[in-house]
């Protein structure tokens, strides 16, 4: 069991030459008993972004604040504080901050899918 706040929590810089200003804090995972998923918090600074990928396993996102552009598959959605997608597997996608404040998101991925 675990119970915690996400200010106490270190952010950490995605790391990669396409994306910029976007920080990942972890929540739950293996290593705090939850065994094969993981939750995260994406932090994306205003102007900044994730890097534009897809990989092979699925993915959910819930906005917690700030504006964004999803790109899925070449289709960009507008999102905001609320909303939420399922990003199927090998679908190419990024987040994108479109706002003036920090842009955070939940994503939760199966354990492979966290790096």
């Amino acid at each position: 069991m675990i119970v915690g706040n996400i200010e106490k929590l270190i952010a950490n810089n995605i790391i990669s030459t396409e994306a910029k200003n976007a920080k990942m804090k972890v929540l739950v995972g293996p290593d705090t008993g939850w065994e094969d998923y993981v939750m995260r918090v994406i932090e994306v600074e205003v102007g900044g972004y994730t890097p534009k990928h897809s990989h092979p396993w699925p993915h959910i996102n819930y906005i917690i604040s700030g504006e964004g552009i999803l790109m899925i598959d070449g289709n960009d959605n507008p999102v905001k504080s609320g909303s939420y997608a399922y990003i199927p597997q090998d679908h190419l996608h990024q987040f994108k901050n479109v706002g003036n404040e920090v842009f955070k998101f939940i994503c939760i991925v199966p354990k492979e899918g966290h790096k």
